[in-house]
């Protein structure tokens, strides 16, 4: 088969007798050779007829609209989805799902194949993501978050926007409008959340797939921690592809040891592969084409007593600043205030340690660990967040050590040296960022976690240097979480490689406005 990537496709024929499609003589071509209008119905016959890597006519017919041209494999991943209704896009983080999907989207909407679409994803990168990349790549379509209380979502719903971007547990709250929403595509991100077909939030979507609906699931760790996880996804893409109960799908995969302990077969990864179908599969060291560093934003909510104690610092900073000149020793202080408030522990004047609720803001950071293929350095600035973190962490199941000023030179070594070489072992190192911003390298990890930012900007280039350095084998992702207003403008300065302290007061001013 011969592809010319514009209007038309140029068909050889190796049995003409078995095609029944009726072609006008006059297009007839020598050889068995046939052209043919090229659209996404054609693409679909030949697809059907098993043919193998069917292009879709996005290849040919699409503009790519947006601030940045796509590299080729987000072009191979629209092209794939374009072409199936129901299907897994289980490219790893980094890799650029986000744009393959929207590209592919807007050219089925520009298609008229669909009408509107709603994308389900965490709560933290609703509007860091999904929102900013529709921005960037498809700024033409009309977006609506649909997120608060249930009169907010049910006017974003109603109000018409082509992409409606809610999460999980939101689907729920509005599900009534979204089955009579007119929405033709659902997007799932991060569909591991959908692992257990027996939870709620798993039947309320499958309600909301009809026999036409499109459905794309993301995740890039498909089935990480148990086989058993691809059950719930795989009933909703490929219902076909796994059994109708869970308990035989176990015993497919699972070998039970005892009541309370089961491990996987031999053959689960084949298993767990044909149930995952059909699917596309970009890893990072595939994509050649990708930037070595990615940074990206997750977007986390402070809990109701962070926003109290936030709001009441700031207010009482602006009645400070009232009438009086800022000096940078004032600024960088309540500064500093406002960023311990949103990690999640205060220091006082006394000494004393006021903590709040982190679990909104370790949610997400548990996600991107989970997203992780490889290793993770998670940097956390204050000492005290140190501690809770990983107590969480390890009472999850999650390998963690720390790193901070206390711990000693022997032990770092030690600990440095296990973290490098044991690919078994721990899976996460906790750092305060001083204590490991210069001379270690880390190159077991290839994902870096701001917990929340550093105010040096030698401090935070150095520290994500410690897995982007000679042996990193893997491109690597910086993730900022942020979940406050001072936190967005310290991203910003570092990531424009602007000192913070030289700006000190200037931010400090422009917060307080």
């Amino acid at each position: 088969m011969q592809i010319i990537e514009n209007k038309a496709l140029l068909l050889t024929l190796k049995n003409p007798q078995r095609v029944t499609t009726v072609i006008p003589k006059s297009k007839e071509l020598q050889n068995n050779q046939v052209l043919v209008k090229w659209g996404l119905d054609e693409a679909q016959v030949l697809k059907n007829l098993k043919i193998r890597n069917v292009p879709s006519p996005i290849l040919g017919q699409y503009n790519w609209p947006g601030r940045h041209k796509p590299f080729d494999h987000q072009k191979t991943t629209a092209s794939f989805l374009t072409l199936n209704r129901r299907a897994f896009c289980l490219n790893e983080q980094g890799t650029g799902k986000t744009g393959s999907v929207i590209w592919a989207a807007d050219y089925l909407l520009t298609q008229k194949r669909i009408r509107r679409v709603l994308v389900i994803c965490p709560l933290s990168i609703m509007d860091s993501a999904w929102r900013a990349d529709l921005f960037k790549f498809a700024m033409h379509r009309s977006v609506g978050i649909a997120y608060g209380a249930r009169n907010k979502r049910q006017a974003v719903i109603k109000g018409g926007s082509e992409f409606v971007i809610i999460n999980y547990d939101g689907v729920e709250i509005v599900a009534d409008e979204i089955a009579n929403g007119g929405f033709d595509l659902i997007v799932v991100d991060e569909a591991n959340a959908y692992k257990n077909a027996q939870t709620k939030r798993w039947k309320t979507l499958n309600s909301l797939i009809k026999h036409d609906t499109w459905l794309w699931m993301l995740t890039g760790t498909p089935a990480a921690q148990s086989p058993l996880d691809a059950y719930g996804i795989a009933k909703l893409v490929n219902p076909m592809g796994v059994p109708k109960f869970y308990s035989t799908f176990r015993d497919m995969v699972m070998f039970k040891l005892s009541n309370f302990r089961w491990i996987p077969k031999e053959s689960a990864t084949q298993v767990v592969f044909n149930a995952l179908q059909p699917a596309i599969r970009f890893t990072k060291d595939e994509c050649l084409d990708l930037p070595e560093m990615t940074y990206v934003e997750r977007q986390v909510e402070l809990t109701k007593q962070q926003q109290r104690y936030y709001e009441m610092l700031k207010n009482r900073m602006v009645i400070e600043a009232a009438g009086e000149a800022i000096t940078s020793v004032n600024a960088a202080v309540n500064m500093n205030k406002l960023l311990q408030i949103s990690c999640g522990a205060v220091y006082s004047d006394a000494g004393e340690t006021l903590e709040f609720d982190i679990s909104k803001r370790y949610s997400v950071l548990k996600e991107v660990i989970e997203e992780s293929s490889q290793k993770v350095l998670v940097f956390v600035p204050f000492k005290h967040v140190i501690n809770i973190l990983s107590e969480k962490l390890n009472a999850d199941g999650i390998t963690t050590e720390v790193i901070y000023g206390d711990v000693s030179a022997t032990k770092r070594t030690d600990i440095f040296n296990r973290f490098q070489t044991d690919s078994a072992g721990t899976k996460v190192l906790v750092i305060q960022p001083q204590a490991a911003a210069h001379g270690v390298t880390l190159t077991a990890a290839n994902t870096v976690v701001w917990w929340g930012p550093t105010s040096s900007l030698e401090t935070y280039a150095q520290a994500n240097a410690r897995v982007h350095r000679s042996g990193q084998r893997h491109p690597s992702t910086v993730v900022q979480l942020v979940g406050s207003n001072i936190e967005r403008h310290v991203y910003k300065l570092l990531d424009s490689k602007i000192d913070v302290h030289s700006k000190i007061v200037e931010l400090y001013s422009e917060l307080l406005a």
